[in-house]
């Protein structure tokens, strides 16, 4: 799928810019926040959806190694900066991630 996206867009820059993600971002937050009459939706970054995703996995799987992966961070340091910021009340029920064989086997025991 990769090489028939990079032989449809044969530019110097196929994916979009940063910047432009962000601006685009922007763009559609302040709509909504002007159209629900909600002015405190423009203070959400872009950066906070993704903070917000890095604390749900780790809340719903508690495994701090899956939720590096996810996240693609190198340092397991930087990971757990998002273990540290929110506390969770209610422990029902912890998921966790198997990636093989072995490690289903040891999950269902």
């Amino acid at each position: 799928m990769l090489r028939l996206y990079l032989a449809k867009y044969e530019s110097n820059q196929p994916f979009p810019h940063s910047e432009w993600i962000g601006k685009i971002w922007r763009k559609y937050r302040n709509r909504t926040a002007r159209k629900l009459n909600e002015p405190h939706l423009r203070r959400i970054r872009l950066y906070d959806l993704r903070h917000y995703y890095a604390t749900m996995t780790y809340h719903k799987t508690k495994d701090i190694l899956y939720t590096k992966q996810q996240m693609g961070h190198k340092k397991i340091e930087t990971t757990l900066l998002y273990t540290q910021l929110v506390y969770f009340n209610s422990e029902e029920y912890a998921c966790k991630v198997a990636r093989n064989l072995e490690e289903i086997v040891q999950l269902v025991k």
